[in-house]
């Protein structure tokens, strides 16, 4: 019984050694007639951040990846209205959505308004249910896409909620005046005259006002876009910029580019 008993006290004693001496906590000390053990002050890991390795950049630079789309956002600094005109995957919607939350997020506006034409892409999906928000919520599926790419969701339906951020279709945008806020009017090439001419004219007090669609692409019948008209008769305002972007300036797949030039 006395040998079973120093036999159990000498592996209890070179447990312990062994944790000290490599900073390694072992069940077996804290069994019924142990004490407590003072955890180990010289392991490796600290709960401070300042050993924390990792290097996770939580919000997207916002850095342009050709010549235009570097006018397009000195464009957008220092002028009030702005019609961005160019392909498809040039960027037009994404630097206009996040340079609207980057000018939420310092304060530079009160609220940002994101409006698009709800115009089927040639074909008709019939009729959709739910209230005026599930109906549209198809046509303006690309600005969320772009809000939440700079924003979390629930960051964007927070301050959707608090009417920070409205998405509204133009139909709805008669009659009112922004002021304090950035608009981006998006898909504008599905826009006739009159509507882009109502649009133009909602700009108020303090506000910003961008205009992004590719002539090339319009869904209405021939005639009918208003989008290069508005912008060749905008081109010589002074204070209104008019950015064209090319096929250099398209970020997307190497065959979008491709595309674009034979089709």
């Amino acid at each position: 019984m006395e040998a079973s008993m120093t036999k159990r006290a000498a592996i209890k004693r070179q447990t312990r050694e062994t944790s000290r001496e490599h900073g390694v906590l072992d069940s077996r000390q804290f069994m019924e007639d142990s004490k407590v053990r003072r955890l180990p002050t010289h392991a490796g890991w600290s709960p401070y951040p300042s050993n924390d390795d990792r290097d996770q950049a939580y919000l997207k630079t916002l850095k342009p990846k050709s010549d235009g789309q570097a006018e397009l956002m000195t464009a957008i600094d220092h002028h009030n209205l702005v019609l961005a005109l160019g392909p498809a995957g040039t960027g037009k919607t994404y630097l206009a959505v996040a340079k609207a939350v980057e000018a939420l997020e310092a304060g530079k506006i009160g609220r940002i308004v994101l409006s698009r034409p709800a115009v089927e892409a040639g074909e008709s999906i019939g009729f959709l249910p739910g209230d005026m928000e599930d109906k549209l919520a198809p046509y303006l599926r690309p600005l969320y896409d772009a809000l939440s790419d700079r924003l979390s969701m629930k960051r964007v339906k927070a301050l959707m909620a608090e009417g920070l951020i409205e998405i509204a279709p133009i139909g709805y945008m008669r009659g009112r005046t922004l002021n304090n806020a950035f608009i981006v009017v998006d898909e504008a090439q599905n826009c006739t005259y009159v509507q882009l001419k109502m649009l133009l004219t909602r700009l108020g007090w303090h506000s910003t006002m961008v205009v992004t669609g590719d002539p090339q692409q319009s869904d209405l019948l021939p005639g009918i876009s208003g989008l290069l008209d508005v912008a060749q008769r905008l081109e010589p305002v002074p204070d209104i910029a008019v950015v064209r972007l090319a096929e250099q300036d398209i970020v997307r797949h190497p065959l979008v580019a491709s595309m674009i030039g034979v089709l």
